[in-house]
């Protein structure tokens, strides 16, 4: 992707992302920065997302959702075209509480693509210091998550063929 294809795509996701993804606008998810293989998102402090009023500490959850999402979003700009992905597997890693009253920022790196799965790591930070992360993570996504594979022969086919009827 070029720059001005980057800039394009970071906007266009950034939209698809906040109003087709209920949640994502719940948590008032922004996309701070991309750049090939890279995403930069952010959710702002908001006492609706605290997960303990005693603390004021936001909910584990919310972390996870801006991890994943950063995710997605390092994955597709690795590919060369925009294309369906799910998410296969993520696993968080906590660290430490994030700080009340923080805005909470994720950088997730895709750093390998195959025919059908990327892999990437994230980091949920404050600030500018990445160094110090509220929690890590590593995510696997599948790519082209909409085709649909037909079924070379239908499911009665299929019980006909192993009675030797077919």
């Amino acid at each position: 992707m070029n720059e001005e294809q980057l800039k394009k795509f970071i906007e266009e996701s950034g939209n698809a992302l906040i109003e087709h993804v209920p949640h994502a606008k719940a948590v008032g998810m922004n996309i701070i920065s991309g750049k090939p293989n890279h995403a930069w998102l952010s959710i702002p402090y908001a006492p609706h997302l605290v997960g303990n009023p005693d603390t004021g500490v936001v909910h584990g959850g919310v972390i996870t959702t801006l991890l994943d999402n950063a995710s997605g979003i390092a994955t597709q700009l690795s590919l060369p075209e925009r294309v369906a992905i799910a998410t296969l597997d993520l696993r968080i890693d906590y660290m430490r509480p994030a700080e009340p009253g923080e805005d909470i920022i994720a950088h997730a790196h895709c750093y390998k693509v195959t025919k059908n799965i990327a892999f990437v790591r994230g980091t949920a930070y404050h600030g500018d210091n990445e160094d110090d992360p509220i929690a890590t993570s590593v995510a696997t996504f599948m790519l082209a998550a909409n085709r649909s594979m037909p079924m070379p022969i239908s499911a009665q086919e299929a019980i006909n063929k192993q009675k030797g009827d077919a």
